[in-house]
């Protein structure tokens, strides 16, 4: 074989002497999350919930990344960059709704012959999804309660409490592009649970009554995706609860599938459904 067809096949082949670790781990840190898993029973069971769980904490600390970017764009007028976001976390939405799938078959036994492991955690506890649910504009000062044990946490919890949610930026850009947005919504304290408007219906309701290509009728749709993926998985984490454990009550003392029953009734961005109504 002569140099040169030495040299092409050496080209061809990957880098593989490195001095310390891989680039790859460097930037992945694969080597820490796979040994993030630390299992309290025999079960091998416990080790496919540990996992899933911790996929569904990844994903909701890349779907509120996207959320915020979406946010910080509305405060600056510009819809396509916060539409974009919104279309990317509709794919993560669907990722993390996926995540169900290896929980939603277990059997009562199954999940019980590692429930005890659990102790009183429970997904509610998630700082990261409670971050979530704010940005929804789903606030309550009282889930920052489990958290007074870890500063860090808390703080930014207490911080998200006290900012604008998603929705909120979406209904100050309206009235900046002269809809009729009541300045109650508009001035109401954005640390308490949005509550729906008739007029903000009503602004939504003409929005969609026109053109369709407005850029604001398909920020409200991109809205829309990201909110009927939020109800899905909201059914979803009901079906497989109520599949594993029936109606006992919940781990962390919660209703169980009762307290999931009512979360699943609640619509994200509620005045986006019924505005459909009118049209």
């Amino acid at each position: 074989m002569s140099h040169e067809a030495h040299e092409a096949q050496d080209s061809a082949n990957p880098h593989l002497d490195f001095a310390g670790t891989t680039p790859y781990e460097d930037y992945v840190k694969a080597d820490v999350l796979t040994h993030l898993q630390h299992t309290l029973s025999d079960d091998p069971g416990e080790m496919v919930f540990l996992v899933t769980t911790q996929v569904m904490e990844l994903w909701f600390t890349v779907i509120v990344h996207e959320w915020e970017t979406a946010a910080g764009a509305l405060r600056r007028d510009d819809v396509p960059t916060a539409v974009a976001a919104l279309k990317r976390s509709v794919r993560e939405l669907e990722a993390l709704n996926a995540s169900w799938k290896p929980l939603g078959q277990l059997t009562p036994a199954q999940f019980n012959s590692y429930r005890s492991a659990l102790g009183e955690g429970s997904g509610f506890q998630s700082a990261m999804y409670r971050r979530m649910e704010f940005l929804l504009g789903d606030k309550s000062a009282s889930m920052l309660v489990p958290h007074r044990g870890a500063p860090r946490v808390h703080a930014e919890l207490e911080k998200a409490l006290h900012e604008p949610s998603l929705y909120d930026e979406v209904l100050r850009l309206l009235a900046r592009r002269g809809h009729a947005v009541p300045e109650a919504v508009l001035t109401r304290d954005v640390a308490l649970r949005y509550e729906p408007s008739p007029e903000v219906e009503a602004v939504w309701t003409a929005l969609y009554a026109g053109d369709e290509s407005d850029e604001l009728a398909r920020l409200g749709e991109a809205l829309t995706d990201v909110a009927e993926l939020v109800w899905r998985w909201r059914n979803d984490h009901l079906v497989s609860t109520r599949r594993a454990m029936g109606s006992k009550t919940g781990t962390g003392g919660s209703a169980g599938v009762a307290w999931l029953e009512k979360r699943a009734q609640k619509n994200v961005f509620p005045e986006l459904w019924t505005a459909r109504s009118y049209v």
